[in-house]
């Protein structure tokens, strides 16, 4: 069930008096957002908010404890705000807004041959489609956009060299190709913004192999890693686990059968939830090994 226009204009209304205060459309639902940080948003006519340290303490002092739901099943939970309360909503979500982000440790950075049992392993990591139209944009998603900073995380933790990309690439022709007659929502089209990697994933990005693909997988990439000759290990994050995560991911397992593939679940995100972890199956079904 997705959420009303007349409950979203009367969340809108009674957050008037806030600063900032704005909203995107996420398949059905609304990422709400406080002078461009994401504070919460209204999932099936529910108003809910990130559970930071600031939103916590400011419920528990003034309503002596908090509730808590999900946004969709499998998600993680987030509190719940009454919009009636119109001056305590407006400030629980100001305070979840000026809370500075905390900062994250980040991981090791992992050298390109690691050694695993005395011996040498070259591991690669491969990012899919981590484009703006996937992550905010026509075909963006709530979970699409809350794994950027684990897709961050785990570019950071592999050398630049060990790292290659795709892009999603359609021309002006889209909704005249099959795709686009099954699918008749343009996106990726090339040069527009919808089509650039997301900056802070491209800013890590810089002197990876990127490749462009109109389709699903990437038959180039694939191959490029194949001539390799001596990857190990493949790590997949990305987006979407339904379509191109699954399809290079399996392509990778038909180009090199001995080779160890994996995907990250955490840094992956579906068109749906459920589709999400049916790919997931998948390609656990196909010796992927899936990392929760």
């Amino acid at each position: 069930m997705a959420s009303s226009r007349e409950y979203l204009a009367y969340v809108m209304e009674q957050l008037s008096a806030l600063e900032g205060v704005s909203v995107r459309p996420m398949m059905g639902e609304y990422i709400l957002y406080v002078r461009g940080k994401t504070v919460g948003g209204i999932y099936d006519d529910r108003l809910l908010v990130k559970g930071t340290p600031a939103a916590l303490a400011l419920m528990r002092e003034v309503s002596g404890g908090v509730q808590t739901d999900l946004p969709y099943p499998g998600a993680k939970e987030m509190l719940t705000a009454n919009p009636d309360e119109r001056e305590f909503t407006c400030r629980l979500l100001r305070a979840i807004a000026d809370e500075p982000q905390s900062e994250k440790k980040k991981p090791r950075r992992r050298a390109e041959n690691d050694r695993i049992g005395g011996e040498r392993m070259k591991r690669i990591l491969i990012v899919i489609d981590m484009q703006n139209d996937f992550i905010d944009g026509a075909l963006g998603t709530p979970e699409a956009e809350a794994i950027v900073p684990a897709v961050a995380d785990k570019i950071r933790s592999y050398p630049p060299e060990a790292v290659l990309a795709t892009m999603d690439t359609h021309g002006p022709d889209y909704l005249s190709t099959q795709e686009g007659r099954m699918l008749p929502v343009e996106h990726c089209v090339r040069g527009t913004d919808g089509w650039q990697i997301r900056p802070e994933i491209a800013e890590l990005l810089k002197g990876a192999s990127i490749y462009e693909k109109p389709t699903f997988g990437s038959v180039q990439m694939a191959e490029a890693v194949r001539e390799m000759g001596d990857v190990e290990e493949i790590e997949l994050v990305g987006l979407c686990t339904d379509i191109c995560v699954v399809t290079n991911a399996l392509m990778l397992k038909a180009y090199l059968p001995e080779t160890t593939i994996r995907v990250d679940a955490s840094c992956c995100a579906g068109v749906t939830p459920e589709k999400h972890l049916a790919a997931l199956e998948t390609m656990r079904s196909c010796q992927i090994i899936v990392e929760p």
